[in-house]
Parts: C-alpha cells; structure tokens; sequence
C-alpha cells in the first residue's frame, strides 16, 4: 500500500521513496539519509531524478547548505516526543538559507505539533496512517498567534493577536 502524508494542507499519496524502502523504479524521487549523500552524492546526482535528504537532530544544517540547490526536499527526523532541533533546522532552512522546496517532518510527528511545525516552515508532515484524517483538523485549530514566525507552512496566514496581555 503506497504512503499516504499530510502536503500543503492535503492528504496525498506520496511519490518519494527512501533508499532504505528498496529500489526505486529510474527516474522516481528519491530520499538519501544524510550520511548517504555526505558519502557518495556523485552516485545520487547520476541517478538524474529529484533528490530529498534526511537531517537527523544532530546534524548541522551548515554541512548540508552548499548543496541545498540540488534538493528538491529535506526532511527533518523527530526521534521522539522531547526532540524539538527539527523546528530550529526548519526555521534556519527557510529563513537563513531561502530553501524553498518541500521540508518534510519524519519520525514522532503527532496531531498537536502540526500546528508549530508549520509555523517554522513545514509543509509536509509522515504520520501513522491511522492518524492523518484526525491530524487533517489540525490545521484549523488555530487562528491567531502571540509571537512572530514565517508562518511558511500555513498556507491560511493567521492573524498577529497583540492584544494578550503579559
């Protein structure tokens, strides 16, 4: 059964494959972990087809930032519910370094951090299956927001509440 994922609001069927996931047919999207590609991207580049890679937590979005051109999408793994660096790796990816690509969250990705994720540049979101039509809703949870953000994930922009008191 092909995965299905949250993009741009949309519940869609996914058309990237992981290396890990097995062979890919020629030609279609294809996701190399980090340390693949630091290793052989000569190799990634000739397979000529779209290229997504995954940052685990700890690594350095600065190492990744001179071949930033070359993909088409960068994920962001959460390894559980306490680990928060995919928001600053998403925020930098988007802000500082102008990646306009999708930028996908993986690994623990739950109903109630959608919201945020977006908010710090997220457009694209892995969830258990049994979780995406709930998670869907979340989305519209929210309509305002206290503190600035590219908001870059949202594609409703949400009004700035300056009103709240400290």
């Amino acid at each position: 059964m092909p995965r299905r994922l949250l993009r741009d609001r949309q519940i869609v069927i996914d058309e990237w494959r992981y290396v890990a996931e097995g062979a890919a047919d020629a030609g279609a999207p294809l996701i190399v972990s980090f340390d693949q590609w630091q290793m052989e991207p000569d190799t990634w580049i000739a397979r000529g087809c779209p290229l997504g890679v995954v940052l685990s937590a700890a690594h350095k979005i600065e190492q990744l930032a001179p071949d930033l051109a070359r993909f088409a999408l960068i994920a962001a793994e959460f390894s559980g519910p306490g680990e928060g660096r995919g928001y600053s790796q998403a925020r930098l990816l988007r802000e500082r370094w102008n990646f306009k690509g999708e930028l996908r969250a993986t690994g623990y990705v739950r109903r109630d951090q959608l919201f945020f994720m977006a908010r710090c540049g997220f457009n694209s979101f892995e969830l258990p299956e049994a979780d995406l039509e709930d998670a869907h809703k979340a989305f519209s949870t929210f309509s305002a927001a206290y503190q600035p953000s590219n908001d870059l994930g949202l594609a409703v922009k949400l009004r700035r509440d300056i009103t709240a008191s400290a």
